[in-house]
């Protein structure tokens, strides 16, 4: 797949990040989507991470035109398209890469301002989601400012699909096997993410 650029980073910790995102490519980054960021001088060095928001800003202009009355498609389309309109995306870091070798820990140290952040194509996906025992997973189900249910859902849909792609179609059944045994004291939260799944209509 070709390698598809989102945005660039506008902040960040070793927990995650902040990416401004133009509207013209806020087409490719969806709910859930898995995104990579390369660091550090060596190549094949990447922190990983999970859009968990897609946030939209308005300003003085945006303001002023929602107000209006008869506002034509054409002003629409260049406020969108010719404008700055602030797009930010917010992402959660499940792990990292060191040369050849992937790990579902928080980076180091976190990426920098400005630093360029890709979306994964199917082989990326493939190679992450399936290191080790699902270790990631702790790090959506701590966090508590976005409903794990729904990124995890969005996530394991779009995982399950790229797996079956690489010849796993087993995958999906031992990721959910996974949070059920990690939700197993934690009935609410593991209704919520099964809802969201079944919602999601993913095939276990």
């Amino acid at each position: 797949m070709t390698t598809i650029e989102i945005g660039r980073l506008l902040r960040a910790s070793t927990v995650g990040c902040v990416v401004g995102c133009r509207v013209s490519r806020l087409e490719a980054p969806a709910l859930g989507g898995m995104v990579r960021i390369p660091v550090g001088d060596r190549e094949g060095d990447e922190v990983y991470g999970l859009i968990y928001d897609i946030h939209i800003d308005d300003d003085g202009l945006v303001r002023q035109l929602v107000t209006a009355e008869n506002v034509t498609d054409e002003v629409i389309l260049d406020n969108r398209m010719n404008r700055n309109v602030p797009v930010e995306i917010s992402v959660l870091f499940v792990g990292f890469k060191r040369g050849e070798h992937i790990k579902h820990l928080l980076p180091p140290r976190p990426p920098l301002s400005l630093d360029s952040i890709y979306l994964c194509d199917q082989q990326e996906i493939c190679n992450f989601t399936s290191t080790g025992r699902f270790g990631y997973f702790r790090h959506i189900l701590r966090e508590g400012e976005f409903p794990a249910g729904e990124v995890l859902a969005a996530h394991i849909q779009q995982a399950a699909l790229a797996q079956n792609d690489c010849g796993n179609a087993g995958w999906v059944n031992l990721a959910v096997q996974e949070l059920i045994t990690l939700l197993r004291d934690d009935y609410p939260t593991l209704m919520a993410v099964l809802g969201a799944l079944s919602d999601a209509s993913v095939s276990l």
